[in-house]
């Protein structure tokens, strides 16, 4: 089933006293791009959370968001410098005393100095964060996924009707061929016999000029492999696996064989019919370049 490249997930996990939450937004992309942004003490991870989300997904350009919400007790130490909220106080009482201050000096007027109290973070173990960090990674991707097959369903059901439309237009292309080089005999014939009236049509290079037209302007094979490249379009969309790059390759050779097919026909309808081919062809070309 084709898979689109767009969509959103979020993740959360919560283990041992320690929380993340994991934002995952992806937009189309040729290729794999991924950006994370994490807390300033998860960097040495980056590299682990990077290979996991490749291990899952192969095509898009992925924002990554990751933020820890709860820290363990013990990872968290509070530092209090008695000596510096001393010297603060003293500071403090004494100019109090010198203008007559009725003020009290509060633990909260000592606590608005940051050198006083700091906050100061353990090095965590970090295969235990890693393997909690992942869980919700793990959830996030999942809900991306999810939402990028449901955009994916729904890109796969217009393309499958395109190309059901351009199968229409290739028989009808396919049955028209067959009188071209007819018609095309008739519009000799009449040409020469109405500017030559008085002379004798010579039927030999007349076959010849119709032979030369219908070789030139055979369309078989380019019909042929359009169907089959239709029939390969068909079958590899519905594939559990990333179709992106197959299908781009299958429009780009869809559209060159009807190129071939306007240039050879010579014909008026048959160019019209190759005209609408092309326009849904771009059609297709528009959805696939948001497919995984």
């Amino acid at each position: 089933m084709a898979t689109s490249m767009t969509g959103y997930g979020r993740g959360y996990a919560e283990e041992d006293g320690r929380s993340f939450q994991v934002e995952l937004k992806s937009i189309n992309n040729r290729y794999l791009d991924l950006n994370i942004k994490l807390p300033r003490q998860l960097i040495s991870l980056e590299d682990s959370i990077r290979k996991y989300i490749s291990s899952k997904i192969s095509r898009g350009k992925i924002d990554v968001f990751i933020t820890q919400d709860k820290f363990k007790q013990e990872d968290i130490v509070i530092n209090v410098d008695e000596q510096l909220a001393e010297a603060y106080y003293t500071a403090f009482e004494s100019l109090k005393k010198k203008f007559n201050l009725k003020d009290e000096v509060s633990l909260m007027l000592l606590s608005k100095f940051q050198d006083i109290v700091t906050v100061e973070k353990k090095e965590e173990d970090l295969d235990a964060t890693l393997n909690i960090l992942l869980k919700a990674v793990d959830e996030a991707i999942k809900n991306l996924i999810d939402m990028r097959q449901v955009e994916g369903k729904r890109l796969e059901s217009d393309i499958l009707l395109r190309c059901d439309l351009i199968s229409n237009y290739v028989e009808e292309i396919e049955s028209r061929a067959d009188s071209v080089v007819d018609e095309y005999r008739e519009k000799i014939k009449q040409r020469v016999t109405e500017y030559l009236a008085e002379v004798e049509l010579d039927e030999a290079r007349l076959l010849n000029e119709v032979a030369f037209f219908a070789d030139k302007s055979n369309i078989t094979e380019e019909i042929v492999r359009l169907k089959s490249h239709l029939a390969q379009m068909k079958s590899t969309i519905i594939l559990n696996e990333p179709v992106g790059k197959k299908l781009d390759f299958l429009v780009q050779e869809m559209n060159r064989e009807t190129n071939t097919i306007g240039s050879k026909a010579n014909d008026l309808s048959i160019t019209n019919m190759v005209v609408n081919i092309k326009s849904e062809i771009e059609k297709i070309r528009e959805q696939i370049q948001n497919i995984e």
